[in-house]
């Protein structure tokens, strides 16, 4: 008896688990059978099942042309993003920055300051400089929300680093900028391949700022809002289940490379 009180907690906490697992699983799921429907309309049953959907979504050339520049939206956003975040990491990590705890709050804040007001900030900071909206605008908006996250992950990293693999390579004649890319960077590599996938995918979901600092063209979360706006229909569902797909099978392999490169 004793010993089956003991397990409560655990047979709770599991349970607790998997219900949560299809709280989560169940609406992608529904979302991706709809997909599957033989007919204009989404509503159960589904009757009959057909992949045409998928075949329409495919040689739709607004889709095509819209994932293209979310990708190189993403592409360009991720090479920003990991560039000053690992520039600002290496400046909180250093011993003899004045202000680093106030330096490390500032590049985290976007991070925690709600999308809308991040997009109505940024909307007006580039009417300020003169910058207009769309592509660039919407990289450099993209840009600052990334940072932050390359932050945490490279801090993080850095912190794990023993001191005596930089001091080891001072010693052999190596100057600061040699021991940076030959020691430093190398050490990181898991580190910056997760922050950079994580900075893929939340460029290439972003839609508020997106909405905000866009122009003519559209990107993906765009065009599966103006679709939307419609009615649904078993196209936006294949359309959302092809970058559900594709995301999670990023995300998923960014995992494992990141556990094997530190294991």
């Amino acid at each position: 008896m004793r010993t089956y009180f003991n397990d409560l907690p655990k047979t709770a906490l599991g349970a607790s688990y998997w219900l949560f697992t299809v709280y989560l699983v169940l609406p992608l799921a529904l979302m991706m059978s709809m997909s599957f429907k033989d007919a204009n309309f989404i509503a159960f049953p589904i009757g009959n099942w057909t992949l045409d959907w998928y075949g329409k979504v495919l040689q739709d050339k607004q889709f095509i042309e819209a994932s293209l520049y979310s990708i190189g939206i993403a592409l360009a956003t991720t090479v920003c993003a990991t560039i000053v975040g690992v520039w600002i990491a290496m400046l909180v990590s250093a011993e003899n920055i004045w202000g680093r705890a106030a330096i490390f709050a500032l590049a985290c804040l976007p991070a925690v300051v709600p999308g809308l007001i991040n997009a109505i900030s940024m909307r007006i900071f580039i009417r300020a400089v003169d910058i207009p909206t769309g592509t660039f605008a919407i990289i450099l908006a993209h840009t600052v929300h990334a940072v932050p996250f390359v932050v945490i992950m490279v801090l993080t990293r850095l912190r794990s680093m023993p001191a005596n693999l930089v001091d080891a390579a001072r010693d052999l004649g190596a100057d600061p900028f040699v021991a940076f890319l030959r020691v430093t960077i190398p050490y990181l590599i898991p580190a910056l391949f997760g922050g950079m996938i994580f900075c893929v995918l939340t460029s290439i979901d972003d839609f508020v700022r997106t909405f905000f600092l866009g122009g003519y063209q559209p990107t993906l979360p765009m065009l599966i809002f103006a679709k939307v706006q419609g009615g649904m229909s078993p196209e936006i569902n294949a359309m959302a289940t092809i970058v559900l797909v594709v995301t999670t099978a990023v995300g998923l392999y960014a995992e494992l490379f990141t556990r094997r490169s530190r294991s």
